[in-house]
């Protein structure tokens, strides 16, 4: 796409997202959180009304939808417990929003204005234009904190923290303390990084430039330049230029995508071919049901995945009784575990620990003040804290590695001190 197309598309999207918000602002006014009567929105003596947003499609082909099995896991458990204070969850199940800025908003338009939602929890996407929205309706929201807008708005909080703060938060170090550790050492290493062509593509190169250097790796390369919306057929024009961009023009030890699936595939099969022996890595490809196929499982074979919760792999109470809701929540059945599935089922949990602080009269601006002071320790995603939240991630993480067909724990799960991002 020529820069004079691409930049007249970027425009009709920025006007329709526009055109959204100024009917969103005038279809019915906001919808107030309390009404005169003092009715809380989604409340009822013995409910708590919640919806979710996910990317359950994509042009792509790749899907969260998993993410919201977990959050129905999360919610049937607190609802066999009793509920919060009495009150059961009337969780309506996750809006698609296609990874499509448009469709997200508009999804949570739906779940305000039309369904009465009290909270979203999950929200999880490549995209967030429904953020604005969301907090200026005072809607709490829990998702996975990839994005900026998990940063800072008043009611949106991410259940691992905020991923991607703004100059005078802090960086999550999981990652590349972890590859330095598979390394043997970040000295004297060098690192290549490549994302999407998209803001969320962009964030991540600029945050994780700093980690990687802060680590004390050498930083050879660090582009989003891939097309966010369409895969490549050919990857040889990112993998020539990757393969030489370390010291002397040699290939740097480590690759690291901050991409998904069928991205990862496509790239790590192309540099394999190309004969690059070094360290491969990913944040998403933790997924056992990717080992389905021959091709998919070769690609992936060796690559070490960040994860930001405890590994599936680990034998704690905590991660036996994930299991066993989510087990319970697909029927009794034995299903692959994936990573979107703890997305959705930590959005939830974060959602009950701080509505049940927020006590019997539960509103916005009780939940709200609950989470002003909120804390707790030894969950699947480590020690939790708000707002800190808001401003950092919670720190800790785990790496691991396919090898032969199965996961295994690369660096175990801990957490460590973030650094300032600025």
């Amino acid at each position: 796409m020529s820069r004079t197309i691409r930049t007249l598309a970027t425009a009709a999207a920025a006007l329709l997202l526009a055109t959204a918000c100024n009917s969103a602002s005038t279809n019915g006014g906001p919808t107030r959180p309390t009404d005169a009567k003092g009715t809380v929105r989604g409340v009822t003596a013995d409910s708590i009304k919640v919806g979710g947003i996910v990317s359950m499609t994509s042009a792509s082909g790749y899907s969260k939808k998993d993410t919201d099995l977990g959050a129905r896991a999360r919610y049937a458990r607190a609802n066999a417990e009793g509920g919060v204070n009495g009150r059961r969850i009337e969780y309506l199940g996750a809006e698609d929003d296609g990874q499509d800025p448009a469709r997200n908003l508009a999804a949570a338009r739906k779940l305000v204005q039309q369904e009465q939602v009290f909270a979203v929890a999950p929200m999880s996407s490549v995209t967030f234009a429904g953020a604005d929205f969301l907090d200026s309706r005072a809607v709490p929201t829990v998702g996975w904190g990839t994005l900026p807008s998990f940063c800072g708005p008043k009611h949106i909080y991410g259940f691992n923290g905020c991923l991607v703060p703004t100059p005078g938060g802090t960086l999550n170090q999981t990652w590349p303390e972890g590859l330095a550790r598979v390394l043997g050492g970040a000295k004297g290493r060098s690192v290549a990084l490549i994302a999407g062509d998209s803001d969320a593509g962009r964030f991540g190169i600029r945050t994780f430039t700093q980690g990687f250097k802060a680590a004390g790796f050498g930083l050879a390369y660090a582009e989003a330049s891939v097309p966010a919306t369409s895969l490549p057929s050919d990857w040889s024009a990112y993998t020539k230029e990757i393969l030489r961009s370390g010291p002397g023009g040699r290939a740097p030890d480590a690759v690291v995508s901050v991409m998904q699936t069928p991205y990862n595939i496509g790239l790590f099969t192309a540099l394999k071919r190309a004969g690059y022996k070094g360290v491969l890595s990913d944040p998403t490809d933790y997924d056992p049901g990717l080992l389905a196929k021959d091709a998919t499982r070769q690609a992936l074979d060796g690559v070490v995945v960040l994860l930001q919760f405890q590994p599936f792999e680990s034998d704690s109470p905590e991660m036996s009784r994930f299991k066993a809701d989510i087990r319970e929540a697909a029927g009794g059945k034995d299903v692959p575990l994936n990573m979107h599935m703890l997305t959705g089922y930590m959005s939830a949990d974060l959602f009950l620990a701080i509505a049940a602080k927020a006590g019997q009269e539960l509103s916005v601006e009780s939940f709200q003040k609950a989470a002003a002071g909120f804390s707790d320790t030894g969950t699947l995603v480590g020690d939790r804290a708000e707002p800190k939240g808001q401003k950092e991630s919670f720190g800790c993480g785990a790496l691991v590695r396919l090898k032969n067909g199965r996961y295994e724990v690369a660096v175990p799960f801990r957490c460590y001190p973030p650094i300032p991002f600025g």
